[in-house]
Protein backbone atom coordinates (compact mmCIF):
# COMPACT_ATOMS: atom_id res chain seq x y z
CA UNK A 1 0.00 0.00 0.00
CA UNK A 2 2.92 2.34 0.81
CA UNK A 3 4.39 1.69 -2.64
CA UNK A 4 1.14 2.43 -4.73
CA UNK A 5 0.46 5.62 -2.12
CA UNK A 6 3.95 6.87 -2.93
CA UNK A 7 4.14 5.57 -6.65
CA UNK A 8 0.69 7.23 -7.66
CA UNK A 9 2.01 11.16 -7.20
CA UNK A 10 5.37 10.62 -8.88
CA UNK A 11 3.16 8.97 -12.20
CA UNK A 12 1.20 12.10 -11.85
CA UNK A 13 4.33 13.88 -12.26
CA UNK A 14 5.61 12.13 -14.93
CA UNK A 15 2.43 13.03 -16.99
CA UNK A 16 2.65 16.32 -16.26
CA UNK A 17 5.86 16.85 -17.75
CA UNK A 18 5.13 14.79 -21.03
CA UNK A 19 2.53 16.52 -21.46
CA UNK A 20 4.47 19.97 -21.12
CA UNK A 21 7.15 18.60 -23.60
CA UNK A 22 4.16 17.51 -25.78
CA UNK A 23 2.79 21.20 -25.63
CA UNK A 24 6.51 22.13 -26.12
CA UNK A 25 6.94 20.35 -29.33
CA UNK A 26 3.59 21.62 -30.72
CA UNK A 27 4.61 25.28 -30.40
CA UNK A 28 6.29 26.66 -33.50
CA UNK A 29 7.79 29.78 -34.11
CA UNK A 30 6.80 32.51 -36.55
CA UNK A 31 8.24 33.87 -39.57
CA UNK A 32 8.17 37.09 -42.33
CA UNK A 33 8.09 37.12 -45.69
CA UNK A 34 7.46 40.04 -48.24
CA UNK A 35 5.93 40.77 -51.94
CA UNK A 36 7.36 41.51 -55.12
CA UNK A 37 4.04 41.38 -57.43
CA UNK A 38 6.43 42.01 -60.50
CA UNK A 39 9.69 39.57 -59.93
CA UNK A 40 8.79 37.62 -63.45
CA UNK A 41 10.08 40.72 -64.83
CA UNK A 42 13.88 41.07 -62.88
CA UNK A 43 16.77 40.50 -64.46
CA UNK A 44 19.26 37.91 -63.04
CA UNK A 45 21.35 40.32 -61.23
CA UNK A 46 18.07 42.03 -59.26
CA UNK A 47 16.69 39.11 -58.83
CA UNK A 48 20.33 37.83 -56.93
CA UNK A 49 20.19 41.15 -55.18
CA UNK A 50 17.21 40.75 -53.97
CA UNK A 51 17.35 36.88 -52.87
CA UNK A 52 20.65 37.84 -50.93
CA UNK A 53 18.62 40.29 -49.34
CA UNK A 54 15.63 37.88 -48.05
CA UNK A 55 18.16 35.25 -47.16
CA UNK A 56 20.32 38.28 -44.88
CA UNK A 57 16.85 38.76 -42.93
CA UNK A 58 15.69 35.38 -42.62
CA UNK A 59 12.32 36.64 -44.93
CA UNK A 60 10.74 32.98 -45.64
CA UNK A 61 8.58 34.10 -48.26
CA UNK A 62 8.30 36.03 -51.44
CA UNK A 63 4.66 36.40 -53.01
CA UNK A 64 4.94 37.05 -56.31
CA UNK A 65 1.74 37.69 -59.06
CA UNK A 66 1.01 36.02 -62.32
CA UNK A 67 -0.19 39.24 -64.59
CA UNK A 68 1.73 40.97 -67.46
CA UNK A 69 4.59 44.15 -67.08
CA UNK A 70 6.00 45.91 -69.38
CA UNK A 71 7.65 49.35 -68.06
CA UNK A 72 10.00 49.49 -64.91
CA UNK A 73 8.19 49.36 -61.55
CA UNK A 74 9.46 51.22 -58.60
CA UNK A 75 13.04 52.15 -60.47
CA UNK A 76 13.19 48.76 -61.11
CA UNK A 77 14.27 47.65 -64.77
CA UNK A 78 11.62 44.96 -65.82
CA UNK A 79 12.59 42.16 -68.75
CA UNK A 80 8.83 42.48 -70.46
CA UNK A 81 6.02 39.80 -70.57
CA UNK A 82 2.56 39.95 -71.08
CA UNK A 83 -0.10 38.59 -69.33
CA UNK A 84 -0.86 34.66 -69.41
CA UNK A 85 -3.97 35.27 -70.83
CA UNK A 86 -3.22 38.66 -72.62
CA UNK A 87 -6.18 39.10 -75.24
CA UNK A 88 -8.82 36.98 -74.63
CA UNK A 89 -9.90 34.50 -71.36
CA UNK A 90 -8.57 30.79 -73.05
CA UNK A 91 -10.85 28.48 -70.93
CA UNK A 92 -8.32 25.41 -71.08
CA UNK A 93 -6.90 26.50 -74.97
CA UNK A 94 -3.53 25.54 -74.49
CA UNK A 95 -2.35 27.57 -77.87
CA UNK A 96 -4.21 31.11 -76.62
CA UNK A 97 -2.36 31.32 -73.25
CA UNK A 98 1.60 32.99 -73.54
CA UNK A 99 3.42 30.83 -70.42
CA UNK A 100 6.25 33.11 -70.88
CA UNK A 101 5.68 34.39 -67.27
CA UNK A 102 5.19 30.92 -66.12
CA UNK A 103 8.38 29.94 -67.53
CA UNK A 104 10.32 32.88 -65.69
CA UNK A 105 8.65 31.46 -62.42
CA UNK A 106 10.04 28.29 -63.25
CA UNK A 107 13.82 30.44 -63.01
CA UNK A 108 12.99 32.03 -60.38
CA UNK A 109 11.77 29.51 -57.70
CA UNK A 110 14.56 27.09 -58.42
CA UNK A 111 17.08 30.61 -57.51
CA UNK A 112 14.93 31.23 -54.76
CA UNK A 113 14.83 27.75 -53.13
CA UNK A 114 18.59 28.11 -53.35
CA UNK A 115 18.50 31.20 -50.68
CA UNK A 116 15.72 29.15 -48.70
CA UNK A 117 12.87 30.97 -50.11
CA UNK A 118 9.60 29.84 -51.31
CA UNK A 119 6.83 31.18 -53.75
CA UNK A 120 3.69 32.20 -52.56
CA UNK A 121 1.94 32.42 -55.86
CA UNK A 122 -0.96 34.57 -56.55
CA UNK A 123 -2.59 33.38 -59.73
CA UNK A 124 -4.59 37.09 -60.46
CA UNK A 125 -5.11 40.25 -59.25
CA UNK A 126 -8.26 42.44 -58.82
CA UNK A 127 -5.76 45.51 -59.69
CA UNK A 128 -5.79 43.97 -63.41
CA UNK A 129 -9.30 43.32 -63.36
CA UNK A 130 -9.99 46.49 -62.58
CA UNK A 131 -7.49 48.00 -65.47
CA UNK A 132 -9.03 46.18 -68.04
CA UNK A 133 -7.40 42.88 -68.79
CA UNK A 134 -9.06 40.67 -70.49
CA UNK A 135 -11.19 39.73 -68.09
CA UNK A 136 -12.19 42.96 -67.12
CA UNK A 137 -12.78 43.57 -70.81
CA UNK A 138 -15.46 40.66 -71.40
CA UNK A 139 -17.18 41.15 -67.98
CA UNK A 140 -16.03 44.32 -65.81
CA UNK A 141 -15.42 43.93 -61.83
CA UNK A 142 -18.97 43.13 -61.03
CA UNK A 143 -19.75 40.23 -63.67
CA UNK A 144 -16.78 38.58 -63.45
CA UNK A 145 -17.50 37.20 -60.01
CA UNK A 146 -20.74 36.57 -60.35
CA UNK A 147 -21.45 34.83 -63.90
CA UNK A 148 -20.99 31.28 -64.43
CA UNK A 149 -19.19 31.74 -67.87
CA UNK A 150 -16.50 33.67 -66.51
CA UNK A 151 -16.29 31.47 -63.21
CA UNK A 152 -15.60 28.62 -65.51
CA UNK A 153 -13.25 30.57 -67.84
CA UNK A 154 -11.33 31.88 -64.68
CA UNK A 155 -11.23 28.03 -63.39
CA UNK A 156 -9.66 27.18 -66.33
CA UNK A 157 -6.90 29.44 -65.69
CA UNK A 158 -6.45 28.16 -62.58
CA UNK A 159 -5.75 24.29 -63.87
CA UNK A 160 -3.18 25.87 -66.49
CA UNK A 161 -1.31 27.40 -63.60
CA UNK A 162 -1.12 24.17 -61.30
CA UNK A 163 -0.57 21.60 -64.10
CA UNK A 164 2.29 24.01 -66.19
CA UNK A 165 5.07 21.69 -66.68
CA UNK A 166 8.50 23.26 -64.78
CA UNK A 167 10.71 23.85 -67.95
CA UNK A 168 13.81 22.34 -66.12
CA UNK A 169 11.92 20.36 -63.10
CA UNK A 170 9.60 18.31 -64.93
CA UNK A 171 6.95 18.41 -62.40
CA UNK A 172 3.66 20.21 -62.56
CA UNK A 173 3.28 23.09 -60.73
CA UNK A 174 0.77 21.21 -57.87
CA UNK A 175 3.85 19.06 -57.04
CA UNK A 176 6.37 21.28 -56.41
CA UNK A 177 5.90 21.75 -52.74
CA UNK A 178 9.93 21.78 -52.27
CA UNK A 179 9.66 25.69 -53.99
CA UNK A 180 5.66 26.76 -53.46
CA UNK A 181 4.35 27.72 -50.25
CA UNK A 182 1.00 28.07 -51.72
CA UNK A 183 -1.57 29.53 -53.95
CA UNK A 184 -4.09 32.23 -54.06
CA UNK A 185 -7.00 32.65 -56.47
CA UNK A 186 -6.73 36.53 -56.81
CA UNK A 187 -5.13 39.38 -54.66
CA UNK A 188 -7.75 41.39 -52.71
CA UNK A 189 -10.73 39.97 -54.68
CA UNK A 190 -14.10 41.87 -55.13
CA UNK A 191 -12.00 44.63 -53.29
CA UNK A 192 -13.67 47.67 -55.87
CA UNK A 193 -17.03 46.72 -55.58
CA UNK A 194 -17.33 47.49 -51.96
CA UNK A 195 -17.71 45.15 -48.51
CA UNK A 196 -20.99 44.55 -49.19
CA UNK A 197 -20.08 43.20 -52.45
CA UNK A 198 -17.73 40.64 -50.55
CA UNK A 199 -19.59 39.80 -47.83
CA UNK A 200 -22.38 38.71 -50.55
CA UNK A 201 -19.98 36.84 -52.99
CA UNK A 202 -18.38 35.18 -50.05
CA UNK A 203 -18.59 31.49 -52.01
CA UNK A 204 -16.61 32.99 -54.80
CA UNK A 205 -13.30 32.70 -52.69
CA UNK A 206 -14.32 29.30 -51.85
CA UNK A 207 -15.49 27.96 -55.15
CA UNK A 208 -12.04 29.19 -56.26
CA UNK A 209 -10.50 27.24 -53.42
CA UNK A 210 -12.29 24.51 -54.43
CA UNK A 211 -10.86 24.42 -57.92
CA UNK A 212 -6.96 25.02 -56.99
CA UNK A 213 -7.44 21.65 -53.64
CA UNK A 214 -9.33 19.79 -56.36
CA UNK A 215 -6.13 19.50 -58.67
CA UNK A 216 -3.28 19.81 -55.48
CA UNK A 217 -5.01 16.74 -53.18
CA UNK A 218 -5.64 17.40 -49.48
CA UNK A 219 -1.95 16.26 -48.47
CA UNK A 220 0.56 18.26 -51.57
CA UNK A 221 2.24 20.45 -48.75
CA UNK A 222 0.78 23.70 -50.49
CA UNK A 223 -1.23 26.29 -49.12
CA UNK A 224 -4.25 27.40 -50.43
CA UNK A 225 -5.16 30.85 -49.47
CA UNK A 226 -7.46 33.68 -50.30
CA UNK A 227 -5.41 36.58 -51.32
CA UNK A 228 -6.67 39.02 -48.85
CA UNK A 229 -9.54 42.14 -48.79
CA UNK A 230 -8.92 45.74 -48.40
CA UNK A 231 -8.29 45.75 -44.27
CA UNK A 232 -8.71 43.27 -41.05
CA UNK A 233 -12.65 42.88 -40.91
CA UNK A 234 -12.81 42.73 -44.28
CA UNK A 235 -10.07 40.15 -44.81
CA UNK A 236 -11.37 37.65 -42.62
CA UNK A 237 -15.00 36.63 -43.67
CA UNK A 238 -17.54 34.00 -41.99
CA UNK A 239 -17.94 31.89 -44.99
CA UNK A 240 -13.94 31.85 -45.78
CA UNK A 241 -13.32 30.64 -41.84
CA UNK A 242 -16.02 27.61 -43.08
CA UNK A 243 -15.01 26.61 -45.85
CA UNK A 244 -13.12 23.63 -46.50
CA UNK A 245 -10.61 24.07 -49.55
CA UNK A 246 -9.21 26.76 -47.70
CA UNK A 247 -6.37 26.55 -45.85
CA UNK A 248 -4.93 30.14 -44.82
CA UNK A 249 -7.25 33.46 -44.62
CA UNK A 250 -4.49 36.76 -45.81
CA UNK A 251 -5.54 39.13 -43.94
CA UNK A 252 -4.24 42.82 -45.54
CA UNK A 253 -4.00 45.96 -43.39
CA UNK A 254 -2.28 49.16 -43.31
CA UNK A 255 -4.37 51.07 -41.26
CA UNK A 256 -2.67 51.73 -37.48
CA UNK A 257 -5.96 50.56 -35.92
CA UNK A 258 -5.80 47.44 -37.76
CA UNK A 259 -2.11 46.34 -36.90
CA UNK A 260 -2.44 45.83 -32.84
CA UNK A 261 -2.24 42.94 -31.38
CA UNK A 262 -5.66 43.52 -29.49
CA UNK A 263 -7.08 43.95 -32.79
CA UNK A 264 -5.73 40.96 -33.75
CA UNK A 265 -6.53 38.23 -31.48
CA UNK A 266 -10.07 38.09 -31.82
CA UNK A 267 -9.23 37.31 -35.47
CA UNK A 268 -6.71 34.42 -34.45
CA UNK A 269 -9.43 33.39 -31.80
CA UNK A 270 -11.91 32.73 -35.01
CA UNK A 271 -9.33 31.07 -37.10
CA UNK A 272 -7.87 28.70 -34.30
CA UNK A 273 -12.13 27.67 -33.50
CA UNK A 274 -11.96 27.40 -37.14
CA UNK A 275 -9.37 24.69 -37.77
CA UNK A 276 -7.60 27.48 -40.55
CA UNK A 277 -4.43 29.29 -40.37
CA UNK A 278 -4.02 33.48 -40.55
CA UNK A 279 -1.08 35.18 -42.19
CA UNK A 280 -1.00 39.36 -42.17
CA UNK A 281 0.03 38.93 -45.67
CA UNK A 282 -0.05 42.89 -46.46
CA UNK A 283 1.14 45.74 -44.70
CA UNK A 284 3.79 48.41 -44.62
CA UNK A 285 4.79 51.39 -42.80
CA UNK A 286 4.31 54.50 -44.82
CA UNK A 287 7.40 56.45 -46.23
CA UNK A 288 5.32 59.87 -46.21
CA UNK A 289 3.87 61.72 -42.88
CA UNK A 290 0.21 61.36 -44.07
CA UNK A 291 -2.14 58.25 -42.63
CA UNK A 292 -0.08 55.00 -42.63
CA UNK A 293 -3.19 53.68 -44.83
CA UNK A 294 -3.63 56.70 -47.28
CA UNK A 295 0.20 57.34 -48.34
CA UNK A 296 0.30 58.45 -52.32
CA UNK A 297 2.74 61.19 -51.40
CA UNK A 298 3.70 63.95 -48.76
CA UNK A 299 6.69 64.88 -46.83
CA UNK A 300 9.23 62.27 -45.99
CA UNK A 301 8.61 60.84 -42.24
CA UNK A 302 11.66 61.11 -40.47
CA UNK A 303 13.28 57.79 -40.76
CA UNK A 304 13.69 57.02 -37.09
CA UNK A 305 9.99 57.41 -36.81
CA UNK A 306 9.56 55.19 -39.52
CA UNK A 307 11.98 52.66 -38.61
CA UNK A 308 9.96 52.71 -34.96
CA UNK A 309 6.90 52.40 -36.66
CA UNK A 310 8.11 49.11 -38.74
CA UNK A 311 9.73 47.43 -35.31
CA UNK A 312 6.84 48.27 -32.97
CA UNK A 313 3.79 47.12 -35.32
CA UNK A 314 5.91 43.78 -36.25
CA UNK A 315 6.38 43.47 -32.54
CA UNK A 316 2.65 44.03 -32.46
CA UNK A 317 1.80 41.07 -35.10
CA UNK A 318 3.96 39.22 -33.94
CA UNK A 319 2.19 39.01 -30.48
CA UNK A 320 -1.05 38.18 -31.73
CA UNK A 321 0.67 35.12 -33.17
CA UNK A 322 0.56 36.12 -36.78
CA UNK A 323 3.61 35.29 -39.31
CA UNK A 324 3.40 38.66 -41.68
CA UNK A 325 4.70 39.24 -45.30
CA UNK A 326 6.01 43.16 -45.77
CA UNK A 327 4.78 45.37 -48.77
CA UNK A 328 7.45 45.69 -50.64
CA UNK A 329 11.31 44.64 -50.39
CA UNK A 330 12.89 46.01 -53.29
CA UNK A 331 16.31 45.17 -55.14
CA UNK A 332 16.55 48.60 -56.04
CA UNK A 333 16.95 52.15 -54.25
CA UNK A 334 13.38 53.14 -53.56
CA UNK A 335 12.53 56.23 -55.86
CA UNK A 336 9.54 57.43 -53.65
CA UNK A 337 6.96 57.36 -55.83
CA UNK A 338 2.99 56.92 -55.20
CA UNK A 339 1.98 54.47 -52.68
CA UNK A 340 5.66 54.10 -51.26
CA UNK A 341 5.46 51.21 -48.53
CA UNK A 342 8.58 49.52 -50.27
CA UNK A 343 11.71 49.59 -48.70
CA UNK A 344 15.06 49.41 -50.74
CA UNK A 345 17.93 47.13 -50.32
CA UNK A 346 19.76 49.84 -51.83
CA UNK A 347 21.15 52.82 -49.71
CA UNK A 348 17.84 52.73 -47.63
CA UNK A 349 17.86 53.71 -43.71
CA UNK A 350 14.24 51.92 -43.02
CA UNK A 351 16.15 48.05 -44.20
CA UNK A 352 17.77 47.68 -41.21
CA UNK A 353 14.47 47.84 -39.31
CA UNK A 354 13.03 45.35 -41.44
CA UNK A 355 15.91 43.22 -40.94
CA UNK A 356 15.79 43.10 -37.21
CA UNK A 357 11.58 43.05 -37.19
CA UNK A 358 11.86 40.00 -39.82
CA UNK A 359 14.88 37.93 -37.57
CA UNK A 360 12.71 39.10 -34.32
CA UNK A 361 9.54 37.00 -35.87
CA UNK A 362 11.42 34.19 -36.64
CA UNK A 363 12.08 34.00 -32.47
CA UNK A 364 8.09 34.61 -31.74
CA UNK A 365 5.66 32.34 -31.12
CA UNK A 366 3.19 31.23 -33.81
CA UNK A 367 -0.26 30.81 -33.05
CA UNK A 368 0.03 28.66 -36.30
CA UNK A 369 2.43 26.50 -37.38
CA UNK A 370 3.48 26.66 -40.58
CA UNK A 371 6.48 24.49 -40.23
CA UNK A 372 5.88 22.31 -42.54
CA UNK A 373 5.19 24.80 -45.22
CA UNK A 374 8.74 26.28 -44.80
CA UNK A 375 12.22 25.54 -45.97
Amino acid sequence: MMFASTSKPVFTLCAFFLLLSAQVVQAANSFAGSSLYYAAGLYEDDRTTLLKGLQSAGLKVLRVWIGGQSSSQKGTKINPFNDLEPNTPCNGDDSCYDDTVLERLDDFMVAANSYGVKLLITMHSYNALGSNDAYGKWYGIGDFYSDDEAQTYFDARLDHILNHVHTSLNKPWKELSDYIFGFEAENEAMIGDGQSFVEAHQQWQCDRAGTIKGQLGDNSGILVLTGGESWLSESVQPGFLSCDALDVISIHAYGTGDLTTSALKPYVSQAQSAGKKLILEEWGACYFDTSNNDCPTGDALNSDTRNGNIINWAEQIDAAGLPWLYWQVLPNADPHSGYDYEIGLVDDPSWSALQQAAKAAAQATAAFDFSAYLL
